[in-house]
């Protein structure tokens, strides 16, 4: 029995800019945010190095309102979800993105005296935890 792989992506980091909002042709709510990440480490020669990474994260329904209302430039935030390809073609040159398509956000923030996680499972039931509250987008099958 051949494996179908793992597409599954786990960030932690800082939102860039204030999340952008769109719409879809349907109604539809979008959130794109940039997250930035980075990492540290000492080299051979024991010189610090840094090295930062920007990432484009889409959230859609129920997630895509949570993080346009709750989120902000300088929000920390877990993410999980799933790397997406698009290609396109502009001014007759092909085009490349990767993203991010998230299913789970929780907001590290502290500014209420707790962790927000939100979540949505495949019923598109919403729940809070007790200790933090957790957002999921339902799957596409």
């Amino acid at each position: 029995m051949a494996s179908r792989g793992v597409n599954k992506v786990i960030l932690v980091g800082n939102l860039g800019a204030n999340p952008d909002i769109r719409f879809l042709a349907n109604g539809d709510r979008v959130t794109v945010i940039r997250l930035v990440t980075g990492e540290v480490w000492k080299d051979q020669n024991g010189t610090r190095q840094e090295r930062t990474e920007w990432h484009q994260v889409v959230f859609y329904r129920r997630l895509a309102e949570i993080a346009g209302e709750l989120l902000k430039k300088g929000s920390k935030i877990y993410v999980e979800g799933s790397l997406r390809t698009q290609q396109w073609e502009k001014d007759g040159e092909k085009r490349t993105t990767t993203e991010v398509v998230a299913n789970d956000l929780q907001i590290l923030d502290r500014a209420y005296g707790h962790e927000f996680a939100f979540g949505n499972n495949d019923k598109h039931n919403y729940t809070k935890p007790r200790q933090n509250r957790s957002y999921s987008s339902a799957r596409r099958g």
